[in-house]
């Protein structure tokens, strides 16, 4: 079985792939001093708790933290006797290629979210993925990631509020009652997912303007079912678009091994 493990900057998601579907997924938070021990025993713990039999064959690693990526690689050596496959390493093929400046390189997640809208919905994409950034990858009509656009993410925002600004409290971004608000936190609230829809809404109007032709926009991330509530932009949203960009490079990469 396959063992996909996409590691962002603040969780890493650890799912089991059975040849035709995840039969389990798990998050923890990153940490860069995780050992390749403590990632085995929490792994071992899960499945027993969920009484999950699988034997781990093989492994595929995205992580946009390169320091996690050592240990990573340990455990699926160590333990699953395993050499893992690495989004964005020279050994690891994609079916389409990023078309970008010369010596750019591109996050390992937003070549495996193109990859998965590609096979899901056809080329000439936008995909929104809410996480520590909020991040916008164009997908050619091959499927190829041609470019995109990088944005502070929505809780990195809050926090960044919160420090700047001695009066201003930590708050949890939820949908407010009403753009006006009457108290500081409702204020806040109503200022980040407001003014988020209205950037999500005004950068893929730019995309679209720039690439002159249609484009479906596909909305991953856990916060992208929060901002759906409030704009018709998204033709799809999609929780796991990057596990399923994992097992099909994962694939692909097996075809001529």
């Amino acid at each position: 079985m396959l063992l996909a493990i996409d590691c962002g900057n603040t969780n890493t998601v650890f799912s089991i792939w059975d040849g035709s579907r995840f039969i389990a997924t798990w998050r923890m938070a990153t940490d860069h001093k995780r050992t390749a021990d403590e990632y085995f025993v929490w792994l071992s713990t899960l499945k027993t708790l969920n009484r999950i039999e699988a034997d781990i064959s093989e492994a595929i690693i995205s992580s946009t933290v390169p320091r996690v990526v050592f240990n990573l690689r340990v455990l699926c050596n160590r333990y699953f006797d395993c050499r893992p496959l690495v989004v964005g390493k020279p050994e690891c093929r994609l079916r389409n290629p990023p078309r970008v400046d010369q010596g750019t390189t591109v996050g390992p997640d937003r070549l495996v979210n193109a990859a998965g809208a590609f096979d899901r919905h056809g080329g000439d994409l936008i995909v929104v993925d809410f996480g520590t950034a909020t991040t916008f990858d164009v997908v050619d009509h091959d499927g190829a990631y041609v470019g995109g656009v990088i944005a502070p993410g929505v809780n990195l925002s809050l926090e960044a509020l919160h420090m700047a600004a001695a009066a201003l409290p930590h708050v949890d971004i939820t949908k407010p009652a009403s753009a006006i608000g009457t108290n500081t936190v409702a204020c806040m609230q109503s200022g980040v997912y407001w003014g988020y829809i209205g950037l999500v809404e005004g950068v893929v109007r730019q995309l679209r303007r720039e690439r002159n032709q249609p484009m479906k926009v596909i909305a991953t991330g856990g916060l992208a079912p929060l901002f759906a509530q409030d704009t018709a932009l998204f033709d799809s949203i999609e929780d796991d678009l990057t596990m399923h960009g994992l097992v099909l490079i994962n694939e692909f990469n097996k075809e001529d091994a």
